[in-house]
């Protein structure tokens, strides 16, 4: 086994319950981590026989541009699609964090966090 992990994938985008939210937009963090089996890359040094970080990327950011009112929804549908489209992940756990969440205080972020497990 093995873990890939991206951290701090930085995006710009309007999530949230608040109409003001959804109008102006916020920072969002995103820290993703995979389980899969590294083993046949490891001896191949073929990007076929791992797990691809460019695709990882490109799914978080996607998924990330479409506005939702709860994290919860976005981290699901980013768990979701890296079991569709990435068929070597057995396990994956995905942080989603608002800077600066307009929540009255002086916080700096607030983060939500999901795994789930590939389906037999």
């Amino acid at each position: 086994m093995g873990i890939i992990k991206l951290e701090n994938i930085r995006v710009f985008t309007n999530h949230g319950c608040l109409i003001e939210e959804t109008k102006i937009g916020s920072d969002y963090r995103v820290d993703l981590e995979v389980k899969a089996n590294l083993q046949k890359s490891a001896l191949s040094d073929d990007l076929m026989d791992t797990v691809d970080y460019v695709l990882l990327n490109k799914i978080v950011k996607e998924e990330m541009a479409i506005a939702s009112k709860l994290l919860e929804t976005v981290a699901k549908r980013i768990l979701d699609r890296i079991f569709i489209e990435a068929n070597m992940v057995t396990k994956a756990t995905v942080l989603i964090s608002k800077i600066n969440p307009p929540i009255g205080g002086d916080v700096e972020m607030v983060t939500i966090k999901m795994t789930d497990k590939r389906k037999s």
